[in-house]
């Protein structure tokens, strides 16, 4: 089944080499360019792309508004959403994840590494740079309430997040760990809890069912479970509520 791609980035260069790779790759085809952030919405709504990549910093709409957008409609919801940027530690990641992005990875990473984020994001998965994974997870996990999407815990308090397009910074309201842990096990099964925390320790479907001794299909019916009781768009955000109830250690 061919994977439909879409390439935002205000670079020509930049954005014609990955456009490139793509169309080079049995399986991937190209739907649509975008010079801007604006465009790149254009594009989500009208082609459907299953995968977008997205440049952050961008003219007109940056990424991380563009992707809020993009995520928060009915016309393009479907649109997963990888995030490349140039620089790993940029703050505007924070933003990107919490507007329902799927993925996050450098602009330097390889050509198979590219292909391998586009068909994880594509299947559903999430998927992020090793290198800013334990940032993420850690300040994440300081902010109680997220300000993208389904992210919330159900049962508690919305929080009242500023994510401006500029700083992706969150000023939440929550409820305490103990209050948000109980409230998440409190939806969940036994045999659910323990896949939330192997979700969150970063495990495929198939090392889950490894590790539970169980079936792909098992392992992948309880992931599915997981999205729909914590009302999550993808992996990367179960990751999130995880370590935001107190489910998952912190990263040293």
């Amino acid at each position: 089944m061919t994977i439909s791609v879409a390439v935002a980035d205000d670079q020509a260069l930049v954005r014609v080499g990955f456009c490139g790779i793509v169309a080079a790759t049995p399986g991937l085809t190209v739907v649509g360019e975008a010079a801007n952030g604006a465009e790149a919405v254009q594009i989500a709504r009208s082609a459907k792309p299953d995968v977008l990549l997205m440049d952050v910093r961008m003219p007109v709409l940056n990424g991380i508004e563009a992707t809020r957008q993009i995520t928060s409609s009915a016309e393009s919801s479907a649109v997963r959403v990888i995030i490349l940027t140039t620089f790993d530690l940029d703050d505007y990641v924070f933003g990107a994840l919490r507007a329902g992005a799927s993925g996050f990875l450098l602009k330097d990473t390889i050509p198979e590494d590219l292909i391998t984020a586009i068909r994880v994001v594509a299947a559903g998965e999430a998927l992020l740079a090793p290198s800013v994974t334990r940032r993420l997870i850690s300040e994440f996990a300081r902010t109680p309430a997220l300000g993208m999407p389904g992210a919330t815990i159900p049962g508690l308090p919305a929080a009242a997040a500023d994510v401006s397009a500029g700083e992706g910074g969150i000023r939440p309201v929550a409820a305490s760990a103990p209050t948000r842990a109980g409230k998440v096990t409190g939806l969940l099964t036994d045999r659910e809890c323990e896949v939330l925390r192997l979700v969150a320790a970063g495990m495929s479907n198939g090392e889950i069912a490894d590790h539970l001794r169980i079936s792909p299909a098992t392992a992948k019916t309880h992931v599915a479970h997981l999205l729909t009781k914590l009302d999550a768009r993808d992996r990367v955000q179960l990751v999130i509520i995880a370590y935001q109830a107190g489910l998952a250690p912190l990263p040293s």
